[in-house]
C-alpha cells in the first residue's frame, strides 16, 4: 500500500463497520478529503460479510468512476475501505422539499451509473443519497450494488427498483412534481420485487435485526431510536422547559452517546434535569451532553431545525454552511455553537 489515512472524525458505526472522515495521503505526498469505511475490529464471525461488502462497493465505485456523480477509491485493504469524501449531507438531513433541480440532478446521476452496467440496490435509503454543497446529487453506500456484464433482464429488473426508490423520496419532497409515468412506476413494484418482500425480505430482517441487532434508523443509532423519546419526555416534564430535542453522536467506544438539546427558562439547569432522569429512569442512561439552550433554531412553521442540531451534535460544523439560515435562526444558532459540547470525536489522539 502507497499512502495513509489521517483520521479526523468518527462519523457512524455500526454492527459491519466504522465510518471515519479524514484525509487521504497518497504515495505523492497529495492529501485528498477522504471516508474510511474500517471493518478490522468488529466480530470475527461478521468480518468476512464486511470484507465482502467492502470488496463489493470498492468494485461498483471503481467502475462508475468518472460519472460525476459517485466518488473515487483511494484505496482497499484488509480491514478497510478508504473512498472520497464529498461536501455535502444526506438527504434526511438536507430535507429538499420543492427542489426539484436536485431530483433533476439525481435522476442523471442513477442514468450515468446505471450506463456503465451498476445497479445500486439499496436507494430506499435517504442516507445514501447526497445533497452537496452545489445543490447536486452524489449516489453513496455501494456495498449491495450489483455489477453486469450486459443489459441483461435481470439487470433491468434491478434498475427499475432503483428508479422506483429515488422516486419514493421524490414522492417525500416533491410529490407535486411527479408526472403520470412516475406515478404508475411507483404503484408498480416489480416481480421480483414482490416475491423478494414476500420471502427474502422476511429472512434478511430476521438475520440483521435479531442475530446482528442492526437496524436501519437513517443514520441514527439505535440509543437515540429507543431511549431518546423517553429521555425527551422526562426532562420535559420539568416546569420551565419548553422543548427537547435529542440527537446521537459516535464515541470512541463504540457505541453511542446522546446530546440534548433543552429549550428553558433561566431557572433550569442541567443539574436539575440530570436529577429528574434518576428518578424518572434510573435503568436509562442520562445523555452524555446536555445543552440547555435560551431558544432553538426554528422555522418558519415554528418547527426546531433538526438538521442544524444533527450537525452540530455529530460536530459536523463546517457543513452548517450549506443551510440558509434567517437572521433569527442564526442567531439562535451561533448562541448554540459557543456553548457546544461535543468537542471529543474531533481530537485525533483519543480516537
Amino acid at each position: 500500500m502507497s499512502g495513509h489515512f489521517e483520521l479526523d472524525t468518527v462519523l457512524k458505526r455500526d454492527v459491519f463497520s466504522t465510518i471515519e472522515r479524514g484525509l487521504w495521503h497518497d504515495g505523492a505526498g497529495r492529501a485528498f478529503p477522504a471516508v474510511r469505511r474500517r471493518y478490522s475490529d468488529v466480530a470475527w464471525w461478521i468480518k468476512p460479510l464486511a470484507r465482502h461488502f467492502a470488496k463489493r462497493e470498492a468494485g461498483a465505485l471503481r467502475r462508475a468512476e468518472g460519472s460525476g456523480y459517485t466518488v473515487p477509491v483511494y484505496a482497499l485493504e484488509e480491514g478497510w475501505l478508504v473512498r472520497g469524501w464529498v461536501d455535502g449531507v444526506p438527504l434526511q438531513i438536507a430535507r429538499p422539499y420543492g427542489d426539484t433541480a436536485w431530483f433533476a440532478s439525481a435522476r442523471k446521476g442513477l442514468r450515468a451509473v446505471h450506463r456503465r452496467n451498476i445497479a445500486h440496490n439499496d436507494l430506499a435509503k435517504p442516507q445514501n443519497w447526497l445533497y452537496t454543497a452545489d445543490g447536486q446529487a452524489v449516489l453513496m453506500d455501494f456495498q449491495l450494488a450489483f455489477r453486469f456484464r450486459r443489459r441483461s433482464k435481470l439487470f433491468r429488473v434491478f434498475a427499475y427498483e432503483d428508479i422506483r426508490h429515488l422516486l419514493k423520496q421524490k414522492r417525500s419532497y416533491c410529490p407535486e412534481a411527479l408526472t403520470a409515468t412516475e406515478k404508475r412506476i411507483l404503484a408498480r413494484k416489480s416481480l421480483f420485487t414482490r416475491i423478494w418482500m414476500a420471502t427474502g425480505k422476511r429472512v434478511y430482517n430476521f438475520v440483521t435485526r435479531r442475530l446482528l441487532n442492526y437496524h436501519d434508523t437513517e443514520g441514527r443509532g439505535p440509543r437515540a431510536m429507543e431511549q431518546g423519546p423517553r429521555l425527551a419526555q422526562a426532562m420535559a416534564a420539568i416546569p420551565g422547559v419548553r422543548e427537547v430535542q435529542i440527537m446521537d453522536f459516535p464515541t470512541a467506544g463504540h457505541s453511542f452517546g446522546l446530546y440534548a438539546f433543552v429549550e428553558a427558562e433561566p431557572t433550569v439547569n442541567e443539574a436539575t434535569l440530570r436529577a429528574e432522569i434518576a428518578g424518572a429512569l434510573p435503568d436509562h442512561l442520562p445523555p452524555e451532553h446536555i445543552q440547555v439552550v435560551e431558544r432553538l433554531p426554528r422555522d418558519a412553521a415554528g418547527v426546531a431545525r433538526e438538521d442544524l442540531l444533527r450537525l452540530v451534535a455529530l460536530n459536523q460544523i463546517d457543513q452548517l454552511a450549506q443551510f440558509p439560515c434567517t437572521p433569527d435562526q442564526q442567531a439562535a444558532l451561533d448562541a448554540i455553537l459557543r456553548d457546544r459540547r461535543n468537542l471529543s470525536d474531533r481530537v485525533r489522539a483519543s480516537l
